[in-house]
C-alpha cells in the first residue's frame, strides 16, 4: 500500500463506492484509496443478515445515477442490492483501490494534509471523505429489559443475525415498531409457529407495490440509461411530492395512508389501535410495506400487534404493564441503532481535537473550520444515495477548483448563528445522537435542504468561494 493519497474515502459502502466511481469519472489520475474496517464491502447491505432484510426505498432512485438498476424488483432485497454494489465496484476498477480490515482511528490535519492513523498503520492524504453513514456497525442499540436473564429462549439483535437461529414452528415477539420490525414481522411469519409485533406506540405505515409497472414498460421501450433517467426523474417527483404534502396537509395524508391500509387489512378498530400515530406524519420517517406483507401476515392470523409497554421478562416470555404475558421461544429486539459519526474516527486539527457536535455543516458537506474535509450523509425524506451522489460531485469540483488555483487548503469559515439539528426528526436513534452530531443554520448554505428538486439544480452550480477560506500553504514532506 502507498503511504500517501491525494484522497482517501472511508467506507466501502454504498457511498464510499460512488464516491470512488465519481472520483474516477471527474477527475482521472487522482490517487485514492478507500478504507474499509470490514473484511467485505456493502456497508449495510453487507452487515444486515436477518430475513427478509430489503431497502424501503425504490432501486430507481437508491441506486446510482450512473449505473442503471436492472433488477425487477422496485423494492429489492438485501443480498441484491449487494451484488448491485459489488457488480459496480468489480466492473469500475474500485476492488483494488479499497484496502478491508483497515479501521480508521483517527485522522490529525497539520501542514496542509491529513495524517490517518488506521489498525493497520498510517497513511497521510491531502483530502479525506468520510462515507461511513451514521451508525454504529459494532453495536445496535439495545434497551436494558427487566428479567432479560430470566428468560428461558433466545433474544437476538437484528443487526447481529445469529446464522444457526432456526425458528420455524416456533413462537416470536418482535420488539419495535419500525423499518426492521415490519419487515421482519412478515419474513418470520412465513415459517414460524407466530409472531408478535409489541411496539410501545404505532409509526405510519405506507404499502406500496413492490414492482414499477410504468417502469417496466419504459425500460422495454427505451435505452437502459434514458429510461433510468426518466424512471428516476419519476420517483423523485411522486415521493417529494408525498413528502411536502405531508407537510403541509398531514390530515389529508393520514386519511390516505389509512385508505390504503383498509384496502389490506379490514379491520378499522384494529388500525385505530395499532396503526394510529400520535405524531404528524413524517415526524418520523414512513415504514414500507411492500405488497401489503405485513397486512397480510396479521390477516392470515399468522401475526398479531401488541401495543403496549414492557413491564419484565419473565421465564416463558415477556409481561407487559396491562398484565398479559406474550409466550415467546424467540424474541427479536428490532430497537433501533445506535449512532456514530464518521465511524467513530477521532479528528485533530493542528493539535486541536475536534467535537462534531460543535461544529456546523457546510452545504451538507464540509464542516465549518475544518480544512480538506467532507462527510457523507443522505436525506431523511427520499432514498439515501440522491443526496450522496450529489455530496460526490460537489466534492470532485471542490478539488478541481483548489487544483487550477493551486490552492492546498479549503477551509469553511465558522458561522454564527441558531443552532438546528441537521436531521431534523423525532425517531429516538436520532434524537439520543444529536449531540454527537454537526448542526445546521437556518440559512444558506450553513442549511441542508431536504428537498432534492432544488438541490439538484443549486448543488452542481454552488459558489465554491462563498463562506470558504483557500490558501497555498506547502505541504511538509
Amino acid at each position: 500500500m502507498a503511504d500517501h493519497f491525494d484522497v482517501l474515502i472511508i467506507g466501502a459502502g454504498l457511498s464510499g463506492i460512488g464516491a470512488a466511481w465519481r472520483l474516477q469519472q471527474q477527475r482521472p489520475g487522482t490517487t485514492y484509496a478507500i478504507l474499509e474496517s470490514r473484511a467485505d464491502l456493502g456497508g449495510t447491505w453487507d452487515l444486515f443478515r436477518y430475513p427478509g432484510v430489503r431497502s424501503d426505498s425504490d432501486m430507481f432512485t437508491l441506486s446510482y445515477p450512473f449505473r442503471p438498476w436492472r433488477g425487477e424488483r422496485s423494492l429489492a432485497d438485501g443480498p441484491a442490492i449487494l451484488d448491485y454494489i459489488r457488480d459496480t465496484a468489480r466492473d469500475g476498477g474500485i476492488l483494488a483501490h479499497i484496502h478491508f480490515g483497515t479501521r480508521v482511528l483517527t485522522a490529525a490535519f497539520h501542514d496542509g494534509r491529513w495524517s490517518v492513523t488506521t489498525s493497520s498503520g498510517t497513511l497521510t492524504c491531502n483530502f479525506l471523505y468520510a462515507c461511513t453513514g451514521y451508525y454504529d456497525y459494532e453495536a445496535g442499540y439495545q434497551p436494558a429489559f427487566p428479567g432479560a436473564d430470566d428468560f428461558q429462549g433466545r433474544i437476538v439483535h437484528p443487526q447481529f443475525w445469529p446464522a444457526d437461529l432456526d425458528h420455524a414452528g416456533k413462537r416470536v415477539v418482535v420488539i419495535g415498531s419500525g423499518a426492521t420490525a415490519v419487515t421482519l414481522v412478515p419474513a418470520l411469519a412465513a415459517t414460524a409457529a407466530h409472531v408478535t409485533m409489541l411496539q410501545r406506540s404505532p409509526t405510519y405505515i405506507a404499502a406500496r407495490p413492490d414492482h414499477d409497472p410504468v417502469a417496466d414498460t419504459l425500460r422495454k421501450r427505451l435505452p437502459p440509461a434514458l429510461a433510468h433517467r426518466v424512471i428516476r426523474a419519476k420517483n423523485v417527483l411522486i415521493t417529494q411530492g408525498f413528502y411536502h404534502l405531508a407537510r403541509r396537509r398531514p390530515e389529508r395524508v393520514k386519511s390516505i395512508l389509512r385508505t390504503f391500509a383498509l384496502h389490506h387489512l379490514d379491520d378499522p378498530a384494529y388500525l385505530d389501535e395499532h396503526f394510529t400515530p400520535s405524531y404528524q406524519p413524517w415526524d418520523q420517517r414512513l415504514c414500507v410495506v411492500p405488497q401489503g406483507d405485513l397486512f397480510a401476515a396479521i390477516k392470515s392470523g399468522r401475526a398479531a400487534m401488541a401495543t403496549a409497554h414492557i413491564d419484565r421478562f419473565v421465564p416463558t416470555g415477556i409481561r407487559l404493564t396491562d398484565g398479559r404475558v406474550l409466550e415467546a421461544d424467540v424474541v427479536v429486539s428490532a430497537t433501533g441503532l445506535s449512532v456514530l459519526a464518521i465511524g467513530g474516527a477521532e479528528l485533530t486539527v493542528d493539535g486541536r481535537k475536534v467535537n462534531l457536535g460543535d461544529t456546523v455543516a457546510y452545504r451538507g458537506t464540509l464542516l465549518g473550520g475544518i480544512p480538506n474535509f467532507a462527510f457523507c450523509v443522505g436525506y431523511s425524506n427520499a432514498s439515501w444515495t440522491l443526496r450522496a451522489d450529489l455530496s460526490h460531485r460537489y466534492v470532485c469540483r471542490l478539488l478541481a477548483y483548489m487544483a487550477r488555483h493551486g490552492y492546498t487548503t479549503a477551509t469553511p469559515g465558522i458561522p454564527a448563528g441558531e443552532r438546528r439539528p441537521l436531521m431534523e426528526l423525532t425517531s429516538g436513534y436520532i434524537q439520543r445522537a444529536l449531540d454527537n452530531f454537526p448542526a445546521q443554520l437556518d440559512r444558506a448554505p450553513w442549511k441542508v435542504r431536504q428537498n432534492y428538486l432544488i438541490e439538484a439544480v443549486t448543488t452542481p452550480h454552488a459558489n465554491l468561494r462563498r463562506d470558504m477560506h483557500f490558501s497555498r500553504t506547502p505541504p511538509s514532506a
